[in-house]
């Protein structure tokens, strides 16, 4: 029984793992889109998505079934748990990168001569790092990766604020370029979110590893 039992587990964590392989997918293309204005890439985009939400559904049914079929206990039920809510933050990314395919369409069509400013490429470097070093974290149960995870969100954090800022001064000096810069400041929001669930996921695996809730800078032990 126990045999199956993880069976169904390994086969949770492939879900998730081609889930997550869905969602960085998407976020290259979106962001390969956005910089080089690669139009094609954006129709890309959606049909990843519509892999997250169709694995979305799958890995919820699948715990459901896990749950009322197993009854797991202590670690093992700590790890369904953990994939559940691993599940939610992926399938919001892939949102997330859809709503940036939509505002990067829009400045394509929108036409203005707007350069995407280099600190949109940085933040969208750190946050494809970060969607990354989660799923191997994940993979792996590595405290230490996750904890880094944790201190990078501070620097998307800090990026999103300055892309915001440098917007509104470009509106200040041009105005006609409102809608273009408008788009910008959702991007880059939508990465720094992107980031809050990468960070969900590095802290799951800090529970996952070593029964410590690390969330809201927090610290408190599970029983294990």
């Amino acid at each position: 029984m126990y045999r199956h039992f993880e069976t169904d587990l390994q086969e949770l964590k492939q879900q998730i793992l081609a889930m997550g392989g869905s969602v960085e997918k998407g976020l290259a293309e979106v962001c390969q889109a956005l910089f080089t204005k690669d139009h094609g890439k954006l129709k890309e985009v959606h049909e990843q998505e519509t892999k997250v939400n169709d694995l979305q559904i799958a890995v919820d049914q699948a715990c459901v079934q896990l749950l009322a079929r197993q009854a797991p206990v202590a670690k093992d039920l700590r790890l369904v748990i953990a994939i559940i809510k691993i599940n939610t933050d992926l399938e919001r990314m892939g949102d997330q990168v859809v709503n940036i395919a939509h505002c990067t369409n829009d400045l394509f069509r929108m036409g203005q001569a707007l350069t995407v400013p280099a600190d949109v490429l940085t933040i969208s470097e750190k946050v494809r790092s970060m969607v990354r070093d989660g799923l191997d974290a994940f993979v792996r149960r590595d405290v230490a990766l996750s904890r880094a995870i944790l201190n990078r969100d501070d620097e998307v954090d800090e990026l999103r604020d300055k892309i915001i800022r440098e917007a509104i001064q470009m509106v200040r000096q041009k105005p006609d370029l409102l809608e273009s810069c408008l788009e910008l400041i959702m991007i880059a929001k939508n990465f720094e979110r992107m980031a809050d669930h990468a960070t969900n996921i590095a802290e799951e695996v800090i529970y996952l590893a070593t029964g410590d809730d690390v969330r809201h800078g927090k610290s408190g032990s599970a029983t294990p």
